[in-house]
């Protein structure tokens, strides 16, 4: 077995969680597809020792600290499949190559859908926006509206005001309740029940949006908050279980991060229905020194 773990994934999660093994000497591989789902953000904010930082210039220096570990080894490519063979996993790559481990541990991430509204996906990690503790400093004091595509949107509207001047758009399905009108009121956040149905300005910024009663509103940035899905299907492929989160399925993990298959662990947004990139990488911290440890009891066992 040329490996003891392998971590699936590149993004902030698994480059924390193979930093841990790196410094416990653990011979460990790291494949990564290259398409973070934070690549369409300018920034990351909120990370301490990174706030300002592209996502893309944190993990290139992530990797390059990384190949200082002699016994790591990192490679470009897209795992395709994953399979259990008696206590050792086996691991395919697309370009036809194949690894073993006794570890894996999984920091697949994500994929969002949009609403189906022009103008949406043109501007998402620029204008359209996910959460307002990464990008809300950089739009505050604009016009802000909040887009309701699930149950939970009203409470995402009650928290933008401390960012600027907020709308809700109900999209005519999501209408709030007696109790959360009271709190929005109390937010002086403006409920508006005209369907969005265009974004309008020179993208990627935000100028205004068209209404389905014809009209326009002006807004600098909409907070949306898209449903998610498996970016990999190595965790179904693997046997995983999933909890259904407030966004879309969520590998089920237990404290120490190890899935529902003995010897694979999960970090990263695809394992936590909280999606910033401080915890995915404390998630992935914990995942690598877990993962560690779990090899350390097999050998003493």
């Amino acid at each position: 077995m040329s490996f003891e773990a392998i971590i699936i994934g590149g993004n902030f999660a698994g480059l924390s969680a193979a930093m841990q093994l790196a410094r416990a000497r653990r011979r460990v591989l790291l494949v990564d597809a290259g398409a973070p789902r934070n690549r369409f953000s300018e920034a990351s904010h909120g990370f301490l020792g990174q706030d300002g930082q592209t996502p893309a210039a944190i993990m290139r220096e992530g990797k390059r600290q990384l190949s200082l570990y002699p016994t790591i080894a990192i490679r470009e490519g897209k795992v395709i499949r994953a399979d259990s063979d008696g206590d050792a996993f086996i691991v395919g790559t697309e370009d036809g190559g194949e690894e073993r481990a006794a570890r894996i541990v999984l920091a697949t991430g994500v994929s969002d859908t949009l609403p189906e509204i022009p103008g949406l996906k043109e501007r998402w990690g620029r204008s359209a926006l996910h959460c307002p503790y990464c990008h809300g400093f950089e739009v505050g004091g604009g016009k802000l509206g909040v887009l309701a595509n699930h149950p939970h949107s009203a409470h995402s509207a009650m928290m933008i005001p401390d960012w600027g001047a907020t709308t809700f758009f109900t999209q005519a399905l999501f209408e709030p309740d007696d109790e959360q009108l009271v709190k929005l009121t109390a937010r002086d956040v403006r409920i508006e029940r005209s369907p969005i149905v265009e974004l309008l300005g020179d993208k990627p910024k935000l100028e205004a949006v068209r209404l389905a009663d014809g009209r326009v509103v002006p807004l600098d940035a909409v907070f949306v908050a898209p449903k998610t899905s498996m970016a990999s299907p190595i965790a179904e492929q693997l046997g995983c279980a999933f909890d259904e989160g407030p966004f879309g399925p969520i590998i089920r993990i237990a404290d120490n991060k190890e899935t529902t298959v003995k010897g694979v662990f999960a970090a990263g947004d695809a394992a936590s229905a909280m999606h910033n990139a401080t915890l995915a990488s404390a998630s992935g911290v914990l995942a690598g020194v877990h993962c560690h440890q779990s090899l350390v009891m097999q050998s003493a066992a």
